[in-house]
C-alpha cells in the first residue's frame, strides 16, 4: 500500500498527519505500522502521528496516535497542527469547531500567518504535594517546578517519575519548570515517546495553570512559555479553583510532504 503523508511541526512537536477523509488508512492492526512510520531511523520520523477524517456535526474528527503506535490522549501541539493542516486542504477558514479523543475544541489560525489558537479543556483539579502537581489538561500531567533546568537531566529524572510505583501503570508526562520572571522555561519527558521532546503544547498548559496557582494569581492570566523548539503561550481565566477560557497559541508549520510504501 502506498500512503501519502505530511510532516508539521509546533514549536519542534513533529508529527505525521494523514488525510483520511476516504479511509483509506487501515486504522484496525495498525500499532506496528504507526510505530514504524514514526521512527527516526526507519520511518518518516515524528513524536505522533495524526488521522484527519470526517465526522458529522463537526468540521473534522481527530485520532492522535503516539510514537510507540498506540492511541494517545489529547495533544495540544498536534491539535494545533492539525487545525493548519485542515486550513491547507480548505475544510475550513480562519475558524474551526472539531472534536478529539478528550472533546470539542475551537480553534482559529492567522489570516497571514502558522500561528493557531486552540482552546484546551476547563481545568477542574489540580493536585499538589506542596512540591508538585498533578493535573490532567485533556493529557495527564506531573509539575516539578525547578532552578537550573538546562543541565537538568530530564530524560533520566522524567523517566524514574514516569515509571515509578504511581504512575507506571497508566504513565504521565513529566514537566520540569524553571520561573525566569517573565516567562517560564519548560522541559517535557513524554509517555508514549518515552523520551524528551521539543515541546508539548498539554504539558505547557499544565505548567501555566500550576504555576499561576502555586503564585495565587486569579482573573485573566497570561503565560509566556520557552520550550527547547521556540515558544509558546497560555491564556485562561482562574477564579481560584477553576480554569476556564483555555487557550494555546504558537506557530504550527508545514515541513515536507511524501509518499511511503507500507
Amino acid at each position: 500500500m502506498h500512503l501519502n503523508f505530511f510532516k508539521y511541526q509546533g514549536a519542534g512537536n513533529d508529527f505525521i498527519i494523514i488525510d483520511n477523509r476516504n479511509q483509506i488508512f487501515p486504522l484496525f492492526n495498525h500499532p506496528e505500522l504507526i510505530k514504524k512510520l514514526c521512527n527516526r531511523h526507519f520511518g518518516i520520523g515524528a513524536d505522533g502521528l495524526m488521522v484527519l477524517q470526517l465526522k458529522e456535526g463537526y468540521d473534522f474528527e481527530m485520532l492522535y496516535y503516539n510514537a510507540d503506535g498506540r492511541e494517545g490522549s489529547m495533544c495540544g501541539n498536534g491539535g494545533r497542527c492539525i487545525v493548519a493542516f485542515a486550513k491547507y486542504l480548505e475544510i475550513i477558514d480562519n475558524e474551526t469547531n472539531f472534536l478529539a479523543v478528550d472533546g470539542p475544541h475551537y480553534a482559529k489560525i492567522s489570516e497571514i500567518s502558522n500561528w493557531v489558537s486552540l482552546q484546551m479543556i476547563d481545568v477542574q483539579s489540580v493536585i499538589s504535594d506542596g512540591e508538585a502537581f498533578v493535573l490532567n489538561t485533556g493529557s495527564p500531567h506531573y509539575v516539578l517546578p525547578v532552578n537550573d533546568l538546562d543541565k537538568k537531566d530530564v530524560y533520566h529524572d522524567g523517566k524514574d517519575i514516569r515509571y515509578n510505583e504511581t504512575y507506571k501503570t497508566q504513565g504521565i508526562n513529566v514537566n520540569f519548570v524553571e520561573d525566569l520572571g517573565d516567562s517560564y522555561f519548560v522541559r517535557t519527558y513524554e509517555r508514549g515517546v518515552e523520551d524528551e521532546t521539543f515541546a508539548c503544547g498539554t504539558g505547557v498548559t499544565a505548567v501555566a495553570m500550576c504555576m499561576a496557582k502555586k503564585k495565587g494569581l486569579s482573573g485573566k492570566v497570561h503565560s509566556s512559555i520557552k520550550v527547547k523548539g521556540g515558544e509558546l503561550s497560555v491564556d485562561f481565566k482562574f477564579d481560584g479553583h477553576s480554569f476556564t477560557e483555555v487557550f494555546l497559541e504558537g506557530p504550527a508549520t508545514f515541513v515536507f510532504s511524501g509518499g511511503i510504501n507500507v
